[in-house]
């Protein structure tokens, strides 16, 4: 994967995460939203974790394409 395929998942999961965000105004959001919140939360931490390693990869002159997304165990307990 890319790094601009990366940016535009990144883009999808951030307008997601906006639009959940809009409707937890007021009543709130159901379980299954509240759920794909968590999800994409998840999925975001994922996506940028991958794009960092893959700049560092190119800054060190090494192959960004051998980059994996981590497990979320491991890239949720990171601080930013």
């Amino acid at each position: 994967m890319a790094d601009q395929d990366i940016i535009a998942n990144i883009d999808k999961l951030i307008a997601e995460e906006h639009e959940l965000r809009s409707r937890s105004v007021g009543d709130g959001l159901s379980d299954e939203d509240r759920t794909r919140m968590r999800r994409v939360e998840e999925q975001l931490d994922q996506c940028w974790d991958l794009l960092r390693q893959r700049r560092a990869a190119r800054e060190f002159g090494e192959n960004p394409d051998q980059a994996q997304a981590r497990p979320v165990s491991e890239v949720e307990s990171y601080r930013q």
